[in-house]
């Protein structure tokens, strides 16, 4: 959760699967800015590699982008904002927005922060690291997570989900890593940047009764439609 906080549960995990595709077509219709052709816009392909691998339909996946590159004739501006806080019992949290219009999304966050507390800019950030962040699978059993990491240029690793490995870069190196990992036996999943807590809560310092608050409090924030990513400082 010191990373990227997702639903545990997949009752939860199925019924998001639609606002998950809503959240990869923003993604992909900011990236389609710079250009329309995956080959030749790094961020337009890693997005849409992502969206591939959770079969989000090929026609919705092709009108994002045309939308995103002006190809349909229709205007689309998204602002980036960043709403730092803590969650119940003082875990903080950092939320990422894709908005259309911040005067609705602003008193959204603040009803939502009601059961937690909501921060000033740089509040919480200081304790958060600003990280390239590569969800990978070993291709074969064996294959070692150190070694990839050393020799495609990522500056650390840490076991993921489900035999996931999650390769950590700085920001700007980011695509490169991504492109370098195949070589060393490991499928890139999903590439994004995000924020890692540098001190995140043991999860063993809080009653079941406290971390069922912090998990209620969490899925709150993240059904919201303008809500991109929730960034947790509480680890495992």
């Amino acid at each position: 959760m010191g990373a990227q906080w997702k639903a545990k549960h997949k009752d939860l995990a199925a019924n998001a699967k639609g606002r998950l595709f809503g959240k990869l077509a923003k993604e992909i219709m900011i990236a389609a800015r710079s250009g329309a052709d995956p080959g030749s816009n790094a961020r337009l392909r890693l997005v849409v590699e992502q969206a591939r691998k959770v079969s989000m339909p090929k026609d919705t996946l092709e009108r994002a982008i045309k939308k995103g590159a002006g190809l349909t004739g229709e205007s689309v501006h998204f602002d980036h904002v960043i709403y730092e806080g803590f969650a119940p019992h003082r875990v903080p949290v950092m939320v990422e927005c894709l908005t259309d219009n911040v005067n609705r999304t602003a008193p959204e966050m603040r009803v939502l922060f009601r059961k937690g507390q909501l921060g000033a800019s740089g509040s919480v950030a200081w304790d958060f690291d600003h990280l390239g962040m590569i969800e990978a699978e070993a291709q074969q059993a064996g294959a070692d997570p150190e070694l990839a990491a050393i020799e495609a240029g990522a500056q650390d690793f840490e076991p993921g989900e489900e035999g996931v490995t999650v390769f950590l870069t700085s920001p700007a190196d980011l695509d490169l890593v991504s492109r370098a990992l195949p070589a060393q036996g490991f499928v890139v999943l999903s590439a994004k940047l995000g924020y890692k807590a540098k001190n995140p809560i043991d999860p063993a310092s809080l009653s079941a009764e406290h971390l069922e608050e912090v998990e209620a409090f969490l899925a709150a924030i993240d059904a919201n439609d303008d809500v991109q990513n929730v960034f947790v400082g509480l680890a495992g």
